[in-house]
């Protein structure tokens, strides 16, 4: 199982960037997949989570409306667009999945059990 982010970078505040996660070794026809971050003296918490059997997502309130997550089951892979960035947006961002679970909720909720790389994105202001 592999996840692969990429589409990190430096933007200014009210940016936007697209992140993008390539999968290999599971489909994206039932696990929960998601986006999660680490800033700097912070503990990881999600931003975006997608239930991959029924599309159903959910966002903390801290995105909700700037942050939209979206997969490609063509292609394999997830993205997250990020819109109207902030400074505080600025950390670590990194693709998660948890193969046992389909909910959207429980994983943004929850610890993932796969995890990929991550990349960073820098917010300034």
């Amino acid at each position: 199982v592999q996840l692969q982010a990429s589409g990190g970078g430096l933007v200014q505040a009210g940016g936007s960037l697209r992140l993008s996660c390539a999968v290999s070794g599971f489909t994206l026809d039932r696990p929960a997949i998601g986006w999660f971050r680490e800033a700097p003296g912070k503990e990881r918490e999600a931003v975006a989570c997608l239930s991959t059997n029924n599309d159903i997502w959910y966002y903390p309130d801290f995105v909700k409306g700037r942050f939209t997550i979206s997969s490609d089951k063509s292609k394999n892979s997830v993205y997250l667009q990020m819109d109207n960035l902030r400074p505080e947006d600025t950390a670590v961002y990194y693709c998660a999945a948890d193969l046992g679970h389909s909910s959207s909720y429980y994983l943004c909720h929850s610890r993932p059990s796969e995890w990929g790389h991550g990349t960073l994105v820098t917010v300034s202001s």
